[in-house]
């Protein structure tokens, strides 16, 4: 069984122009540009986020939603689960 996930990955550059992001795995789908430039925006003048005296998600760059889809060819995990809880019948 194939399961999709969806998320939306923030990128922005730190206090030394290096890049940092931010994944974020609740997103509302299909956000605009806008919308989600405003967003980082917000996140950036806040300027609440440091690591080891260097600024985090200064400049925003970029931002793109990322589907992942996992197929699994076998799970013995859920096999045993399974006939673990019809024994218990």
């Amino acid at each position: 069984m194939a399961k999709t996930t969806r998320t939306l990955k923030l990128t922005f550059l730190n206090g030394k122009n290096k890049k940092t992001s931010v994944t974020l795995g609740d997103a509302v789908d299909n956000l605009t540009a806008e919308q989600v430039r405003g967003a980082m925006t917000t996140i950036a003048q806040a300027n609440v986020f440091e690591k080891d005296g260097v600024k985090n998600y200064v400049t925003p760059q970029s931002a793109s939603y990322i589907e992942r889809t996992v197929s699994d060819t076998f799970n013995d995990g859920d096999t045993d689960q399974a006939e673990s809880t019809d024994k218990q019948d």
